[in-house]
């Protein structure tokens, strides 16, 4: 039986984890956190995220929820709508309905769905050597032990130590320009705000503001603020409520109905620079740790989850270990990257500041018929987990043409 090691239980790490257990691997998580608690609060399941956790059999799990339906678009911060859309458009064109839940639903999910994998928390990972297949770690007691593998995913996140130890010329992350904070109105608050079951987010002068409705009846909300890194980090909710208080209805109001408690802020990163190869020796590099983008396209968790389920597509088929990791890398990191570049160049305009460059947006989005929108999003929604085919035929016929 082959085995791996995965570095990291967030939703990246426990989708590997999945995908590689129902390949017939003995997968152990290593996991820093004393327990899994995920971070972050809604989670948008696009088309290609849906496919993904359906191919890692999850599909039952996704039919006892709710569907994401309702109205889409963009709105001005007044409340004029730039791009309006239904969701079942999105239905109609992909074929697959999309989802809107908290992160902490999708990791009990994935948590739920493993039955051999091995979960240790609170094991603090110091060393990988991808020469031996190798990882040292620190368990809870302070002790230092050594596992070995042969494979290693490391899916430790966007500050990823496995990242900077491979490739340790690398610039890391970068800051984008824009911070952001999130909230979760409870379903009782919530049920007296017209929100419906409508995906919207709103723009201003560097400045916007996304409306989520979660399955349960909670709502989720972000904002965003084009500010210096490390700014605003004292900001409580008057703070965001004061930048947005003229802002068209609902969102006042959502605000106001947020406990403080849920409040959330993060700096936005991203690897701007790509990484050469997700992989090294007999490691591999998934989710943020290989590609982590802005989110602007609502890509960051679904790409992991896409990763997760092409390596089971290739960890169920391919004859050795090594042509696995060859094989994911080669089909992984091209798209990735494209949209993790894809995502920055959106997010940078939707942040914009100068009123000019602004009616200029807002214009062009006004102006784009909804058909060429859906257009756009053919590449990223019509993803299939036999997607990675093409690449690895790519790669074979490669691998021939030097034989020869």
């Amino acid at each position: 039986m082959n085995t791996a090691i995965v570095v990291g239980g967030g939703i990246g790490g426990l989708s590997a984890a999945l995908g590689l257990e129902r390949a017939g691997w003995r997968v152990t998580v290593l996991e820093r956190a004393a327990e899994f608690r995920p971070v972050g609060a809604g989670l948008m399941l696009a088309p290609n995220a849906v496919r993904a956790l359906n191919w890692l059999g999850l599909a039952e799990e996704l039919r006892s929820l709710d569907t994401a339906q309702g109205a889409t678009g963009i709105r001005t911060a007044s409340g004029r709508w730039l791009l309006r859309g239904d969701v079942t458009e999105i239905v109609r064109r992909f074929g697959v309905s999309g989802y809107m839940l908290h992160r902490a639903d999708a990791h009990t999910m994935l948590i739920g769905a493993l039955r051999q994998t091995n979960l240790c928390t609170g094991h603090q990972v110091t060393e990988v050597d991808p020469d031996l297949g190798t990882v040292t770690f620190l368990r809870p007691n302070g002790e230092t032990a050594t596992l070995s593998a042969e494979l290693i995913v490391a899916a430790d996140g966007i500050y990823s130590p496995t990242r900077a130890q491979l490739f340790p010329d690398h610039p890391g992350p970068v800051y984008a320009g824009y911070l952001t904070w999130r909230g979760v109105v409870p379903a009782e608050a919530a049920a007296d705000i017209e929100v419906g079951r409508s995906l919207i987010e709103s723009w201003g002068r560097g400045q916007r503001f996304g409306i989520m409705p979660l399955t349960d009846g909670r709502v989720y909300w972000y904002a965003t603020l084009s500010a210096p890194p490390n700014s605003h980090t004292h900001a409580n909710i008057e703070t965001v409520a004061r930048l947005f208080r003229d802002w068209h209805d609902p969102i006042p109001r959502l605000i106001a109905a947020t406990p403080l408690k849920s409040l959330l802020r993060h700096d936005i990163y991203s690897l701007e620079t790509p990484l050469p190869t997700y992989a090294s020796g007999r490691v591999i590099l998934l989710g943020d740790a290989a590609h982590a983008s802005t989110p602007d396209l609502g890509q960051g968790a679904a790409q992991a989850l896409e990763d997760a389920a092409t390596l089971n597509a290739l960890a169920s088929t391919e004859s050795t270990v090594a042509s696995v990791i060859a094989d994911y890398d080669q089909a992984r990191r091209g798209r990735t990257q494209q949209l993790a570049r894809a995502s920055a160049s959106a997010g940078r305009v939707a942040q914009w500041r100068n009123p000019l460059k602004v009616a200029l947006r807002d214009g062009l989005v006004w102006l784009t018929p909804r058909s060429r929108y859906l257009d756009s999003l053919t590449g990223t929604f019509s993803w299939t987990p036999e997607t990675y085919s093409a690449a690895t035929d790519t790669v074979a016929a490669d691998r021939a043409e030097a034989g020869n």
